[in-house]
C-alpha cells in the first residue's frame, strides 16, 4: 500500500500584524527594514538595558554575535529563538526576539513605509546623480585649468 501522507502539504504560515515567526529567513525580512528603534533588554523578565539606536545590519550567522554598542544594532537572528510580532494599545507595531530568559524589544522610531518612499532610488537614478555630479565637478578642474593657463 502506498502512503501519501507525505503528499500532504501544509501551506506557509500568514502572520498579520501579531504572531510568532520561528523561521529565521522570515524574521530577518522583517527586521531588515528596521531603521532606528528603541529597545528594551530584560533578563528574567527585568529590565537590563534601554536606549536608541540604528539596525545597521540585519543577518543570519550561527558563528556569529548580536552585538549593539555605540548606537549601532548588528542584529543576528541566530541568536534569539522567535520573533513576536506585538502591537501596543495605539496599533503601533514592535518586535520581541526571545532566547530563553533573555529578551531584546525593538520599537521602531521611524515607519518603514515612510522611509521606503522617501529613500527608494532606482539604480539608473542614482547613476544619474552621480554622472551629474562627477560631470560637475570635471567642468569646474578644467575652468580651473582655463583660469590657471590665461594667468602665465
Amino acid at each position: 500500500m502506498l502512503d501519501r501522507s507525505s503528499d500532504i502539504r501544509i501551506p506557509a504560515p500568514c502572520i498579520i500584524e501579531t504572531g510568532l515567526i520561528v523561521n529565521k529567513r522570515d524574521m530577518q525580512r522583517v527586521l531588515g527594514d528596521l531603521h532606528q528603534i528603541r529597545y528594551l533588554y530584560l533578563q528574567d523578565g527585568k529590565p537590563y538595558s534601554r536606549g536608541e539606536a540604528y539596525v545597521v545590519e540585519v543577518f543570519a550567522d550561527t558563528q556569529q554575535s548580536t552585538i549593539l554598542a555605540d548606537r549601532s544594532l548588528y542584529l543576528n537572528v541566530c541568536s534569539f529563538d522567535y520573533l513576536e510580532l506585538k502591537q501596543d494599545e495605539r496599533r503601533n507595531t514592535y518586535f520581541d526576539l526571545v532566547q530563553e530568559s533573555r529578551q531584546l524589544r525593538l520599537i521602531p522610531v521611524t515607519s518603514p513605509p515612510i522611509d521606503r518612499v522617501s529613500s527608494d532610488f532606482s539604480d539608473d537614478t542614482l547613476e544619474s546623480v552621480l554622472a551629474q555630479v562627477i560631470s560637475a565637478k570635471l567642468d569646474a578642474q578644467i575652468d580651473d585649468l582655463d583660469d590657471f593657463y590665461r594667468e602665465e
